[in-house]
């Protein structure tokens, strides 16, 4: 198992608790940890942000009781790290021992894989559960690239915002975030609030805020609209209730959910922190970039072709991830045998989670666009988990 986030970690449980012998590499909630800003909360309601485990006991309000943590509503906005503690707190109870030694190279050798380890080990393997997150699939666009020559970070002109764990170093800087969902939006108020001078370019027409859960809704609401881990209406509760199902769409269905379904969004409990108190561009393109000593301009077309530019210090990039089995460098010696989706760069996968490479199974958000978007939250883990844990417990048993 490769990844000890909410996937690596949900896998790893179901996969002991069968008796099938797993080692886990990574550093526990390891993306959570340092790839969100302090301040930030998690969108998801707490329904659905239970990491899965084998047996009861293992939800996030089971956690809070245990820590003492005060009770978590769907009113309740969840802080970060909070569920970074629940993700330790069920590694200790349900995974044991994680190994956080970086994998550096993922080999085929006869029927299963050589891993080499940056300490030097090497050790066969039967299957890999490539479970990792994001970290490496941070997407900027093409037209920002050049503003970090030596690569975007923290010191440099540009950013990701997955690279940030606290946004304070701008206070007192003009900073512009580009994109319109939710990392954008919450970043933007965090740095606001920590004293930056901060704009936000967003492409489309418009910001969109999700809804305030409503605790009780009458029967009429509820059948026109059912709830699910995503959000209310009827094709958020379909593909949570039959991601199986999605996969046998037509690739072009799959990859049109993929793209289209939840699209950016601010969450409901963010909204009065930055209608009307941060400056927000809709309709707005950045058409060049570039650096005039220790600033950036941006020249911006926005609706009806009107221009303008706008001078900032650091520019921000919430612009979201590109799922790539060719950005994943521990995979280099195989990546080339994996079958990739019409459309994508993301893996082709079977009904339980395994590519064209046999014995090598993706999940996680690499899984979206075959299972559908609920594989990009934390509500997909039960069902990944259970999945791949039915294989490869067979697996074992047949050897």
């Amino acid at each position: 198992m490769i990844g000890a986030g909410p996937y690596g970690l949900s896998v790893a449980a179901h996969l002991r608790a069968a008796g099938v012998p797993v080692r886990v590499f990574g550093e526990i909630m390891g993306s959570w940890r340092h790839a969100m800003a302090t301040g930030m909360f998690l969108k998801s309601t707490p329904a659905a942000t239970d990491l899965s485990a084998p047996g009861l006991g293992g939800r996030l309000a089971d956690f809070c009781r245990a820590a003492g943590v005060e009770e978590l509503t769907e009113l309740t906005p969840i802080p970060c790290a909070t569920f970074v503690n629940y993700g330790m707190w069920f590694a200790q109870r349900y995974v044991g021992s994680v190994d956080p030694a970086r994998v550096d190279e993922v080999e085929r050798a006869g029927s299963g894989f050589i891993i080499r380890l940056g300490g030097g080990e090497e050790f066969e393997a039967a299957a890999v559960v490539v479970a990792t997150g994001l970290g490496a699939l941070a997407h900027i666009p093409r037209r920002l690239r050049h503003l970090a020559p030596a690569g975007p970070g923290p010191q440099a002109p540009l950013s990701h915002t997955s690279q940030h764990t606290d946004l304070s170093r701008y206070a007192g800087r003009r900073v512009a975030v580009v994109g319109g969902g939710q990392s954008a939006l919450e970043s933007s108020a965090l740095l606001h609030e920590g004293g930056a001078d901060v704009q936000v370019l967003v492409r489309a027409t418009g910001v969109r805020w999700g809804e305030r859960p409503q605790l009780s809704r009458p029967v009429r609401r509820r059948l026109a609209a059912p709830a699910s881990a995503l959000g209310t209406g009827w094709m958020p509760a379909a593909v949570c209730r039959a991601p199986g199902a999605v996969r046998h769409l037509p690739a072009p269905a799959r990859m049109l959910l993929f793209r289209r379904a939840l699209g950016p969004a601010g969450g409901w409990w963010l909204r009065d922190r930055v209608e009307g108190i941060v400056p927000v561009r809709t309709s707005c393109r950045i058409r060049q970039a570039h650096l005039d000593g220790t600033e950036v301009r941006l020249r911006l077309q926005g609706a009806h072709d009107k221009a303008a530019e706008l001078v900032v210090d650091h520019v921000l990039a919430a612009t979201g991830y590109r799922l790539d089995v060719d950005a994943v460098d521990f995979l280099a010696p195989v990546r080339r045998a994996v079958a990739r989706v019409p459309g994508s760069r993301a893996p082709r996968l079977s009904g339980a989670f395994e590519s064209s490479v046999p014995g090598l199974y993706f999940t996680g958000s690499m899984a979206a666009p075959v299972f559908g978007p609920m594989l990009r939250f934390v509500a997909g883990t039960g069902f990944a988990a259970r999945r791949i844990t039915t294989r490869l417990a067979r697996r074992e048993r047949h050897h």
